[in-house]
Parts: structure tokens; sequence; C-alpha cells
């Protein structure tokens, strides 16, 4: 008999279904978040240099010294804040490890985290598995824009946190300083805490540039900032990331995190470090994916489908609302079995399921797959 589940509406993500089905077909697979080139052999060498010099072992728990010093450094250099390595900077792994030890560190059972939709599907678990009530706030139609008075109209007494997330999966939106400022003044009186999900925070398009909520003064006291040196550095299958948050913060987040990995894979924190002396190792990550990004674009205004180009993270939506009124998984699933090109119905990403006839498209692929899953695309008119 098998036992009550802790997650009964939940099964297998969209992105495992989809990238499945993608390999199943043989389609060109635009549809799981994950680049489709290597990484950079310098670092890989790196790996492979601490891996055989014996550097095996656990790691401290909260990181190795050297990676957490370089990682507050590189805050620092784009961020304009320096958080302080020893007391307010952990290693972890994932980003996804991440948000879900610090919605844990923070939220009790009966209280509300205010979510942002769409959003990455790992954000519900988290507050529901901790005995938290999700309180789903639409973002703005069209640009996925935040309504700031929907915000405010959603917090109660039993508001614990707030969960964001910009450059925005699955949108590309990235927040102004407006955004920043009008959350801290929402949160000022308030004991409220923020999860903010910055995993795309090197990749945006256009002269924007993101905007930490560690850099404000206010919101960097009560902010757990979640990062991934997987997605910067297209090795998002070696699982590690950051959690930077202040000092008192830092010491429940860790509470957390030392039971559920204690620590993170050590020869890659070697080689972290010692990769990211170089600056423009992370500062370069900007110009590579814009001209992804306006290869894609470039390609998709040839396709029958509509769209805004993204302005940050790699991922670019387009909508089909005009074609056809079939529904978003059902289209993902003809494309993938008709045309070979995976991508991921917007729908996943609401609560309710809302279908706004809009698919995600994945651009960190080679040039060469981007052009021929385009060249497909063209074709879409035929499946409709």
């Amino acid at each position: 008999m098998a036992p009550t589940s802790k997650l009964p509406h939940i099964g297998t993500t969209i992105f495992t279904v989809m990238s499945r089905m993608a390999t199943e077909e043989r389609a060109i697979n635009l549809s799981q978040g994950f680049p489709g080139f290597g990484a950079d052999p310098v670092l890989l060498d790196l790996v492979a240099k601490y891996t055989r010099e014996g550097f095996n072992q656990y790691a401290p728990m909260s990181g190795i010294p050297q990676l957490r010093e370089r990682l507050a450094e590189k805050t620092r250099r784009t961020q304009g804040y320096l958080p302080n390595s020893e007391t307010e900077v952990t290693i972890v792994s994932g980003a996804t490890e991440a948000i879900f030890a610090a919605v844990t560190a923070i939220l009790r059972a009966g209280e509300e985290t205010i979510v942002l939709e769409p959003a990455y599907d790992s954000y519900e678990p988290a507050i529901t598995l901790n005995g938290g009530i999700p309180v789903y706030v639409p973002l703005n139609a069209g640009n996925f824009s935040v309504d700031w008075e929907k915000v405010k109209d959603a917090i109660t007494p039993k508001t614990r946190l707030i969960l964001v997330n910009s450059p925005h999966n699955p949108s590309g939106f990235v927040w102004s300083q407006a955004d920043v400022d009008q959350l801290a003044a929402l949160i000022r009186h308030r004991e409220i805490y923020v999860v903010s999900d910055e995993v795309y925070e090197h990749i945006t398009f256009d002269g924007l540039k993101h905007i930490s909520l560690g850099s404000h003064p206010e919101l960097r006291q009560k902010t757990f900032v979640c990062g991934s040196f997987g997605k910067t550095f297209h090795v998002t299958g070696w699982k590690i990331g950051y959690c930077i948050a202040p000092t008192e913060l830092t010491a429940e987040f860790r509470k957390v995190h030392q039971y559920i990995t204690f620590s993170t894979v050590t020869p890659i924190q070697y080689a972290l470090a010692e990769y990211l002396e170089v600056p423009e190792r992370y500062l370069s990550i900007l110009d590579f994916y814009q001209k992804k990004r306006d290869l894609f674009v470039k390609g998709l205004g040839e396709t029958d489908l509509r769209f805004t180009p993204s302005t940050g993270s790699f991922f670019q939506l387009a909508s089909y609302g005009h074609l056809s009124q079939i529904g978003d998984r059902e289209i993902a699933e003809k494309m993938t079995r008709k045309l070979k090109i995976a991508c991921i119905p917007i729908s996943v990403f609401y609560s309710d399921k809302r279908d706004d006839k809009i698919i995600r498209f994945c651009f960190a692929k080679d040039d060469a797959e981007l052009l021929e899953g385009l060249d497909r695309l063209k074709n879409l008119a035929e499946i409709l």
C-alpha cells in the first residue's frame, strides 16, 4: 500500500517529458533550459587538475573559502556590494537547492508565500512541503511586468515570503530599479522576507542590466539571493550554485543546507575559484548570449509566430493564438512529433494551467541547431 503523497498533484516535470519526447522523436530540443554546447576547455582542464591532485573529499559545509571569496568579489564587481565571504556566502548543489533551503529556513507551517506567475515549477513544492501556502499573483499580460498593486493586495498578516525571479523564466522580463524600489517599499515595515532567483544574472540584452536585490541596502537585509554557476558557465549538469544572504539569514540557511546535501562537489569548487580569477570569463557571457538571441529572433521573425524579443535569460516566448486555438501542450507535442522541434507550453508555469497560447524556446544552442530549428518552424501552419 502506497503512502499518502505529500505532493499528490505533481507528476514528472514538463521539462523531463518534453526532453524525453525530443529524444524519442529525434527532434531538435529547444525545450529544457540547458546549453547545447560545451564549457570553456580551460574550466574543464581545471576540474581535471583538481580531481587528479586529490581534491576529492568533503568540502567545508559552506563551501571552500577560495570560491566564496571569488564569488564575493564577482558580486562587488557586477552588483556594487561586497558580501562577507565567511558569513554571508554559501556554496550549494544548484540554485534549486538554494531556493528550497531558503524557503525551508524561513517559512513556518500555515504562513503564506507570494509567487509571481508564470513561475518556475520548483517554487510551489518548496512552499507546500514546508507547510506553507502559496498565494499566486499574475504578472501583467503581454510583457510580464509586475503589477505592484496586486502584490500589495495579496499581502496578509500571514505573509512571510515573496519569491521573485529576474531575469524571468519563462518570459525573459528584467526588473528595473523602480521594481526593486517598489518591493523594498512594500515590505519596509513588515516582517516579510524575499527569496530572489537570479540564476540568469549575466544574461540580459539590449543594454539592460540585471539589478540584484542584494544591491539594495534595505532588501539586502531581508533577501536570500540564489544564483547558479551552471547557468553562467554552460555546466548545468554540475549542479553547483550559491546563496548570498545577511549573516543572520545565512546562519538559518546553513542549518538546512547541511542536512540536504551537507557540502557540494569539491574539485569543481576549486576549479571555479581559479577560473573566476579572470573577470572577463563571466563578463563576456552577456555578449555571447546577445548574439544567440539576435540570431534566434531574426529567424523567428520569418515564421508565422508572434513575439517580443526577450530582454533576459536564454528563453524566447512566442504566441500562436492568431493561428490556432489548439491547447499549448497539444501544439508542443505536435511540433515535436511532426516538425521535429521541441518547446515548452507556458500553461505549465501557472497554478491554474492558464493557456494563453504561448510557447517557450531555449536558444542556448549551437547556431547550426538554432537555424535548423527555425527552418522547421516555417512549416508550423502545416500542423495546425
